[in-house]
């Protein structure tokens, strides 16, 4: 199995990294309009930097990691060929589909285009598998939702996730769901480092060195987050938890209530949304 990935910037990146978990450099191909920055990655997983056209000529899984408002020219450059490996597949023995060295699979991670739009700048209905990681791929903890389009068997869908395990949790959800999630999980890790960024503030303004107020931070978070998914407890509960009557917390929650807190991290999710929607 050989996985290519067209554009290797910070998604891209992160799922090459993810897939060299399981495969073998040689079994990935890295294309990138830098090609400084493939080497670069390449250099890391010992995979090959190779072109666009090689990517789609080769690969059973093509991730086609470029921005939204590129994904029509990209697509413009490389339909030939995949109209070609389409070709081949069908003059194949149906009845042996192990044997179907031309058939290929793409993989969009670009928000807001369905299935239908990228299988309509295509140019037919190719299969596709719609993914949207975040960050936290590159080191395996990441939350990854996926939709399978039509023509996508099961055993393509084992097969990507089993490739694609070192990327973290993976979670099947509606396309219709996709920007919703995008907006929590995809846009989180942003939302999460502005926080984690002004509590650590908040430990230098009390005396903190800087690197241990981060440290502090980063760890509080992670083990926050472990302690909710090990224990399945609700947020509030967890919070109640902390917060002991005429306590220190409950006076620290007080002053994030007067704020807007809660209100402004739901309209960051809202507008994250809503722009989502707007891409497709």
């Amino acid at each position: 199995m050989i996985l290519g990935f067209i554009g290797t910037g910070n998604m891209g990146g992160a799922l090459a990294k993810a897939a060299h978990c399981k495969l073998d450099g040689e079994q990935i191909l890295l294309a990138n309009r830098t090609p400084e920055k493939a080497q670069r990655l390449a250099e890391k997983l010992d995979a090959k930097v190779t072109d666009n056209a090689a990517v789609a000529e080769q690969a059973n899984y093509i991730f086609l990691g470029v921005k939204p408002h590129m994904m029509e020219d990209l697509l413009t450059e490389i339909g030939p060929i995949l109209a070609k490996r389409k070709h081949l597949e069908d003059m194949q023995d149906m009845a042996n589909p192990m044997e179907q060295h031309s058939r290929f699979v793409l993989v969009s991670m670009a928000a807001g285009l369905s299935i239908a739009r990228i299988q309509e700048l295509a140019g037919t209905s190719y299969p596709v598998i719609r993914i949207m990681p975040n960050t936290p791929a590159a080191i395996g903890m990441g939350m990854n939702f996926y939709t399978c389009g039509p023509g996508v068997t099961g055993r393509e869908e084992k097969l990507f996730l089993e490739a694609m395990s070192g990327a973290g949790r993976f979670a099947s959800i509606p396309e219709t769901q996709m920007d919703a999630a995008s907006a929590v999980a995809g846009c989180g890790p942003a939302f999460v480092d502005l926080f984690l960024e002004a509590m650590a503030d908040g430990g230098v303004a009390c005396g903190l060195p800087r690197a241990q107020a981060i440290e502090f931070a980063a760890q509080m978070m992670v083990g926050s987050a472990m302690l909710l998914l090990q224990t399945g407890q609700h947020p509030g509960a967890l919070k109640d938890a902390v917060c002991s009557p005429g306590g220190s917390t409950i006076q620290g929650v007080r002053a994030l209530e007067e704020h807007g807190f809660r209100a402004a991290v739901i309209n960051a999710v809202i507008a994250a949304y809503e722009k989502n929607r707007a891409l497709g």
